[in-house]
């Protein structure tokens, strides 16, 4: 890969994992969130998504093709970059490797997600309502599996979102990016707590 040519794949990677990507993990999560009101609000929120007009093409464009780019440069990135102490220091870099095995498990918890659930109602095996994922969830195996998964996802977004805003040019200054890096670890709770607070209600009903 040219210098060129990964310097503009690198930046395109990093934009693409906080617009759209980003977005719609909030948007997502928010629509997940709506469990915690009732199986009837999820429900709701749920048809309302899946009830946009020219749905496919947006899942495709905006959703799944960003990610399958994303994820494919994050897994070359994982394997061919390597911390930089001299630049970054001990704790960004420890931020960055954490990024990085972060990035594998994101990628292997959305696969599986998207098997269980948007492949299955694909596929007329499922349907897409609260009692799907109450059913994933009822086993604990998959209840902490999920867990991880969300949590693992919440921080890569958060951390990159960190990484976004110093490679494009936001954050130079090293207050900047200190003063970053505490609201990107607000991002992360807070996404986090949306997210977590759902699966329990999915799996216990609480």
């Amino acid at each position: 890969m040219s210098e060129h040519r990964e310097f503009f794949y690198r930046r395109l990677h990093s934009l693409l994992g906080v617009i759209p990507i980003g977005i719609f993990l909030i948007q997502h999560l928010v629509v997940n969130h709506f469990a915690v009101y009732g199986e009837e609000s999820f429900n709701q929120a749920a048809a309302f998504m899946h009830d946009l007009p020219f749905r496919i093409v947006l899942e495709t464009v905006i959703i799944f093709l960003p990610i399958l780019f994303h994820a494919i440069l994050g897994v070359y990135i994982v394997f061919t970059t390597k911390n930089n102490p001299r630049n970054y220091g001990f704790f960004r870099n420890w931020m960055f490797f954490l990024q990085r095995v972060t990035g594998i498990i994101t990628f292997v918890f959305i696969a599986w997600h998207v098997w269980e659930t948007r492949v299955q109602i694909g596929m007329g095996n499922a349907e897409l309502d609260y009692n799907l994922m109450e059913n994933i969830l009822s086993n604990p195996v998959m209840f902490w599996f999920y867990i991880i998964g969300v949590l693992s996802t919440t921080f890569h977004f958060s951390n990159g979102l960190w990484s976004f805003l110093v490679s494009w040019g936001f954050t130079q200054s090293p207050k900047s990016q200190k003063i970053v890096t505490y609201a990107t670890l607000i991002v992360f709770f807070a996404v986090s707590y949306i997210g977590v607070r759902a699966l329990i209600k999915f799996a216990y009903g609480v």
